[in-house]
């Protein structure tokens, strides 16, 4: 599909819009009013071409990707499907000729609220991928009404709120009520047999509708396009005759537990209510999802015997595990297949990608509690149980390993079990990872079934991490090496040449400079801090939890501060240290990690003995958009988990390709970036995965260290006297006690490592040197790499024959810009308001 438009006719397309769907005049239409009328005209491009892709797809029988996650974050649209179909400049002037700043419409979205952290920007980043590597495909997720929340730092600490994203962000979904499913829950099953035909009934069962609501994204140049396909919970039906006997409320709490389903991600789970949530949370989804999938390939096949040639479905982590015994349902209980038919059909098809070593994010569910809510589902749960151990005990397995894999076991569904057992393919996402769970987490399976097991480094989309969020970096690139790593990030390798050209090496530190005064300004509007461009800039962002060690970051800090405020006139490089992060809502521990900081910034910021060398700055509301200025803002890029907890990551792929230099353990991903930088261009620290296992093992004694380092034992006496009047004696106790992820282990080297980093940074020319070398070896941790690896060893997938050429020729933006254009088009029209 042609995907290019005029700039005359896009201004014929937003005037038309503005009218006909919110009856305003382009003098009288606000941004907002831009913004939907310039998402509306990008949507019906974007439909058309999914149509083509959909088609293209059929006629070449080509295999369908189908991607399951509880969370796609996807952070706003507009931006990336305009800069992939090569309409950006066009649209910007159009607009410009109106009176409009593209980038202030870019403003007027608000982040699509379906995420939380790592794993759904993961699966965005692979939507991307898939449409631009030109495979068909679907990603499945919920419909979350008001998505992760919205933090608020109310005196440091953090409280939820309700982000209420869906007003701005609905003009990206539409509806397809047409295509509603029905998703049953609780009642009771009753059997019986009838001419060898097994009949199942499910009986008083609750039935709550999921509607569809479809979102598109576009592959670069335009040459595919990816459906997300989101689900909304409703009620069926509204009671009419109870409402009308005057059991007024109940007929209304039907509506509202069926709607609640689809209401917030990821709710409290620290009681009963959320675990029962959480676990209707994911049944809704891959019942939904898999019927889906069946009806449409039904619709074309009217079999299921040919479903592993054709279609590939992918679990993204444990939550959509569920899958499998509902694909086993419909194939038993509404298809008629036997056991063995539908279960060589279900592990042919299904793969299973893990994404952690935490025992916390390895699912088991209550064995009463799945009972009562899935009835149907338990009994083919307990089915694979049986059949599973029989084969293990068959094949001369312990009993105590059958047991350690089973995945009904201890009166709990494991949930990562019943992944392992039901799927062909089982990944890690890091070469340090998938060797843990080979080692580790499955190994008990791998002694068995080795051949299941690979592995696939994560990957980012490129396009946007670079190209979309530091265009004056990815101008330099085009550049010096051609724009052909737009598409192949590989060849950012080429950049390599440049490394000791002092040209290149001034015009990268001064992209740096322009990316931080722009930090710098949001900052001072948002926080009321200024701090300077000319400092360290030391960014840490991710999800708040106790292994990503932010509070290792923030102990040091403390000890820097003591010292420096001990020593006002020594010679240090200043240095300012930027958090980004959202705590799950019931983690306690978290919560007091970020009060930690907070109050720590208070004091530092406002003691006039060091704040003109020392800044520390929380950024509220962590998310995609402020993530895309913070990393190409950032010098240093803090991945400083303990060595084996963290899979991979991937902010330190974003880091990197935007030229910051990891200060990190050896840990997920950042054994591969140094594998790709070298010793001389990454910051390393702390132990290994085998020295932390070792040291675990002779037994780790945190007190020890305390009571033998003197800036250890200083600041945490300093922490455990409160700081702004606040008390830290959990954090302290957990630290000089416990431990669990060895803080004060590796304190000592963290120190050290930050210093040699000041040091280095005082080298510009040196500096700018590391920074070249990692955004030139940045190219393998690319989404397109990662999809090719999934498409070529996991999912057995071809792209479709018509990906192979660019389907977009944009049409070249005019020659004359806003600066000078005649003053008429940069004059704001009367009357317009914000």
């Amino acid at each position: 599909m042609n995907y290019a438009m005029s700039v005359g006719k896009i201004k014929e397309e937003i005037e038309s819009r503005l009218q006909h769907n919110f009856g305003v005049s382009p003098e009288n239409a606000t941004d907002e009013h831009y913004y939907k009328a310039v998402a509306l005209i990008i949507s019906d491009l974007l439909c058309k071409g999914r149509a083509e892709t959909k088609v293209d797809a059929e006629k070449t029988h080509t295999k369908q990707i189908y991607y399951l996650c509880m969370e796609f974050l996807m952070g706003r649209s507009l931006k990336n499907n305009l800069f992939n179909l090569g309409l950006e400049a066009n649209f910007r002037e159009a607009l410009s000729q109106m009176g409009i700043k593209l980038d202030d419409l870019y403003e007027e979205e608000p982040d699509a609220g379906l995420g939380n952290g790592g794993l759904g920007r993961l699966a965005a980043c692979f939507l991307d991928g898939l449409a631009t590597q030109g495979y068909p495909a679907i990603g499945y997720s919920l419909r979350y009404e008001y998505g992760i929340f919205r933090q608020k730092l109310v005196d440091g600490w953090q409280t939820e709120l309700p982000d209420f994203w869906l007003p701005g962000g609905k003009v990206w979904l539409q509806e397809v009520p047409e295509k509603a499913i029905e998703v049953h829950f609780d009642g009771h099953i009753e059997e019986g047999w009838n001419n060898q035909y097994h009949i199942v009934n499910h009986k008083d069962y609750t039935n709550v509708l999921a509607i569809p609501y479809d979102m598109y994204v576009s592959g670069y140049d335009g040459r595919c396009v990816a459906k997300l396909r989101i689900w909304a919970a409703r009620s069926p039906e509204f009671d009419m005759k109870m409402f009308n006997s005057g059991n007024y409320m109940r007929a209304m709490e039907q509506n509202a537990m069926a709607e609640v389903i689809t209401k917030v991600l990821y709710p409290e789970d620290n009681h009963v209510e959320g675990k029962s949530l959480r676990l209707t949370q994911q049944y809704f989804l891959v019942s939904a999802t898999i019927q889906d999938i069946v009806r449409r390939h039904l619709f074309k096949y009217s079999t299921l015997d040919n479903l592993p040639d054709v279609a590939a479905i992918h679990l993204n982590d444990t939550h959509p595990v569920l899958a499998i015994p509902e694909l086993m349902r419909i194939m038993l209980d509404e298809c008629g297949y036997t056991w063995e038919a539908a279960w060589d059909i279900v592990t042919r098809t299904v793969a299973y990608t893990n994404h952690t070593v935490m025992s916390e994010a390895l699912e088991c569910w209550g064995q009463d509690m799945f009972r009562l809510r899935l009835p149907r589902i338990y009994q083919i749960v307990e089915e694979i149980n049986r059949r599973f151990c029989a084969s293990m005990h068959e094949m001369g397995v312990d009993g105590y390993q059958v047991g350690r894999m089973a995945p009904l076991n201890d009166g709990y569904v494991k949930m990562a079990n019943l992944a392992v057992a039901g799927s062909h393919s089982v990944n890690g996402v890091s070469a340090l990872h998938s060797d843990i769970l080979k080692e580790t987490v499955f190994h008990d399976f791998y002694t068995v079934m080795p051949q299941k097991f690979q592995n696939v480094t994560n990957g980012i989309a490129h396009r946007r991490w670079l190209n979309q969020s530091n265009p004056e970096l990815a101008a330099l690139l085009t550049e010096k090496i051609g724009s052909g790593y737009i598409l192949d990030a590989s060849e950012l390798e080429k950049f390599m040449a440049f490394k000791d050209d002092k040209k290149v090496l001034e015009q990268l530190a001064a992209i740096k400079h322009g990316n931080k005064e722009r930090l710098a300004a949001y900052i001072k509007q948002a926080n009321n801090i200024v701090i300077d461009p000319n400092s360290i800039f030391d960014v840490q962002v991710k999800r708040m939890h106790e292994y990503k060690r932010q509070h290792l970051n923030a102990l040091h800090i403390l000890s820097e501060y003591m010292w420096l405020r001990d020593n006002p006139n020594a010679d240090y490089t200043p240095h300012t240290y930027i958090f980004g992060a959202k705590a799950a809502a019931g983690y306690y521990f978290a919560k007091q990690m970020i009060r930690f900081i907070v109050k720590l910034s208070e004091i530092i910021n406002n003691d006039p003995r060091v704040n003109d060398k020392l800044k520390v700055v929380y950024v509220e509301d962590y998310r995609v958009s402020l993530a895309e200025l913070m990393i190409p803002a950032a010098d240093i890029s803090e991945q400083i988990s303990l060595a084996g907890t963290e899979a991979s990551g991937t902010s330190n792929m974003k880091f990197m390709i935007n030229g910051a230099v990891t200060l990190g353990t050896l840990d997920g991903a950042n054994v591969e970036i140094h594998e790709a930088v070298g010793d001389e261009n990454i910051i390393l620290f702390g132990m290994t995965t085998p020295q932390v296992n070792d040291l675990k093992q002779k037994g780790y004694h945190p007190e020890v260290i305390a009571e033998n380092n003197a800036d250890i034992r200083h600041a945490l006496r300093e922490l455990g006297r409160g700081l702004g009047g606040v008390d830290f004696h959990d954090i302290v106790r957990s630290l000089s006690t416990q431990d669990p992820y060895m803080v004060l282990a590796d304190f000592d080297s963290y120190c050290k490592a930050q210093k040699k980093a000041q040091e280095l940074y005082l080298d510009k020319t040196a500096w700018q040197k590391m920074c070249l070398v990692n955004i030139a070896q940045a190219g393998r941790f690319a989404a397109d790499r990662a999809i090719r690896e999934y498409a070529n060893n996991i999912w057995n997938a071809n792209p479709l024959p018509m990906a192979k050429k660019a389907a977009v020729k944009p049409v070249p933006a005019p020659a004359q810009t806003l600066a000078a254009a005649p003053a008429s088009a940069k004059k704001p029209v009367p009357g317009k308001r914000k």
